[in-house]
């Protein structure tokens, strides 16, 4: 019998999140849709006039913002119930009208940019300086300005922000394929059950220690993409070709440069990481040659490299003992911290359970002028509690820079989100190795320490690394067929896990998968931020109050400042090697102490 997945409807209602905090009911959503589609038609006359006075900007700018600010309300609602079920066609269809919404808006607005650049820095002042309200937008302007250059005329803005439902096709035709439309069939798992394969279940049945229950799932997994690789390599190529052109047109040298300027984000920073991760491959060569031996395996597969390698050691825990530890593991945040996480298991801003058609994996989520939502889909194991802790750095950052900093500046830059969340991570190890000191769970920690390690540090700069190929390979007019996918990502893959991992030829379909391919170069700030959080975390364990109030300043500074000097303020030189160099040295400990203690086991 195939083990159930329940509908969204047979999920207890404690375990969902309250998205009747956003809009009470669909007619509301709708009276904010009408709304917003009403004051889009106002654009014209704030354009006619934008640069006429002082008090002119002011209104065109607050005109934009508000607008924008509304939108992501209607946004929020709309995707998220999408995603709690995307079999579910009159939610499929609100997330549509809101991506319509979203690129109407978009066009509305186009003309602000190109405006304020077309102004000399002396205008600007003058006008600053008759209007004193636009002092507070400073910094807001200067990003602007930085934009010189890169930014088209009114016209040319209009036209691309009202292609965006078209440049966005790819990345939406993925979402629905990969989380609603392929099909996995079932497989039998560790009880000899028969269960319906999904990207949860996948997930768990790679950590099986059962060889053939993770064979079989591996095998029957990638099936799947096979069957499809064609059209994912068309999806992924579209996207690949969109962000290129998209780049050109704005008169960057790459889609990479023009994704992290819009961070404000040197293109060494990304140079960095992937050279000092190639400099640190023997450890990940060290670590899975490691795991071959002590599996006891003659050869070791890709389906090898997530089972633990002790076995599973009594480490179920259910959702109500995670939400306990993760509050003890970040006692050290302080209790205004405390008090906001309590607040988010108390009011529901968690969808916690997997069910039918809902969208697989985890985020955070949320609008200014809404509580920072997450998505999970929980499974009882210890993956799933760093998920948690997670998300809810995601959430409370997210909180706390919407708390202190007014709507302009009310979100954090891309760049910056990864670091909350897996300051959070380090600090959940840190509680674990510091309060478990049986050897054999203490190596089962460092296992996981070391496997999440491999997952970020490795596995995302190894992402990165595919993705800046695949814009090269298409600005060179080199076609990303299936096949042209397959042996590169074959290559790159082997490169990175070294001799002791034997090729299977499923894996060479694992790009078909990756969510984060159609992300505009999102993934690398995976690792970066994980290197910056490691150096976070040592500074709020052993730095006292000045440490976290540091700390706390990166989670309130939102966008109020360009992202390398806030993170640079926290206490980071992103710019540099050593915060990196320092993260491979703490992998390298850990790996040590895993090492010795397993020797004794």
């Amino acid at each position: 019998m195939v083990k159930a997945i329940p509908t969204r409807s047979e999920v207890p209602l404690s375990a969902t999140w309250d998205l009747t905090t956003i809009f009470e009911d669909e007619q509301s959503f709708e009276a904010a849709v009408e709304d917003i589609s009403q004051r889009v038609t106002l654009s014209e006359q704030m354009a006619d006039k934008v640069t006429n006075s002082g008090l002119d900007l002011l209104n065109a700018l607050q005109y934009g913002l508000n607008l924008m600010r509304d939108l992501e309300k209607v946004y929020v609602y709309a995707s998220m119930k999408a995603d709690q079920d995307t079999t579910n066609q009159y939610y499929q269809g609100l997330n549509a009208i809101a991506g319509n919404l979203a690129a109407q808006v978009s066009s509305a607005i186009a003309f602000f940019d190109p405006a304020v650049l077309s102004l000399s820095e002396q205008e600007l002042a003058n006008m600053i300086e008759a209007e004193p309200q636009l002092e507070q937008y400073q910094h807001y302007f200067e990003t602007i300005l930085t934009q010189k250059g890169h930014v088209l005329s009114r016209e040319g803005e209009e036209i691309l922000a009202g292609a965006s439902e078209v440049f966005n096709a790819s990345q939406n035709t993925f979402g629905i394929l990969d989380n609603a439309d392929i099909e996995f069939g079932a497989v039998e798992n560790e009880d000899g059950e028969w269960e319906q394969l999904t990207n949860g279940v996948y997930s768990r049945l790679l950590e099986s220690t059962n060889p053939m229950v993770r064979k079989t799932a591996f095998q029957t997994f990638y099936a799947a993409y096979a069957q499809l690789e064609n059209t994912f390599a068309t999806l992924i190529s579209g996207n690949v070709k969109q962000q290129n052109f998209q780049a050109q047109v704005r008169h960057y040298h790459s889609a990479r440069e023009a994704a992290l300027s819009n961070n404000h984000i040197p293109e060494v920073v990304y140079d960095n990481l992937v050279d000092e991760t190639h400099r640190a491959l023997p450890l990940l060569h060290r670590y899975v040659a490691l795991r071959k031996k002590m599996l006891k395996l003659s050869e070791l597969h890709s389906y090898d490299l997530y089972t633990p390698i002790l076995g599973t050691p009594d480490f179920e825990i259910d959702y109500e003992s995670a939400k306990a530890m993760a509050l003890e593991a970040l006692k050290p945040m302080g209790e205004d911290y405390l008090a906001i996480m309590n607040q988010a298991f108390d009011e529901r801003w968690i969808d916690v359970m997997e069910n039918q058609g809902k969208r697989s994996g985890a985020y955070s989520g949320g609008s200014y002028d809404t509580n920072p939502f997450m998505l999970l889909n929980w499974v009882d194991n210890l993956n799933n509690l760093y998920t948690l802790v997670h998300e809810m750095g995601h959430s409370i950052h997210s909180y706390q820079t919407r708390h202190n900093q007014p709507y302009q500046y009310g979100d954090y830059p891309i760049f910056l989100a990864e670091i909350a969340s897996t300051t959070n991570e380090n600090l959940l190890t840190d509680y674990l190795l510091r309060t478990i000191h049986n050897p054999q769970m203490r190596a089962y920690i460092l296992n996981q320490y070391l496997d999440g390690f491999k997952g970020t540090m490795f596995r995302q700069t190894q992402f990165a690394e595919f993705e800046q190929w695949m814009h090269e390979q298409d600005a060179a007019g080199i076609p990303l067929t299936a096949e042209v996918l397959d042996e590169a990502y074959r290559n790159l893959n082997q490169e990175y896990y070294g001799a002791a991992l034997t090729a299977d030829p499923e894996i060479a379909f694992e790009w078909a998968r990756i969510p984060h391919f159609y992300y505009n170069f999102y993934v690398f700030q995976y690792s970066t931020g994980f290197a910056a959080a490691t150096a976070l975390a040592e500074q709020i364990l052993h730095g006292g109050s000045t440490g976290i109030a540091k700390y706390m300043g990166y989670l309130q500074a939102g966008s109020a400042a360009f992202p390398l000097e806030v993170i640079k303020t926290a206490g980071v030189d992103m710019t540099q090697v050593d915060y990196l160099q320092a993260t491979f040295q703490v992998f390298e400990t850990r790996l040590n102490e895993f090492e010795t203690l397993t020797d004794t086991l």
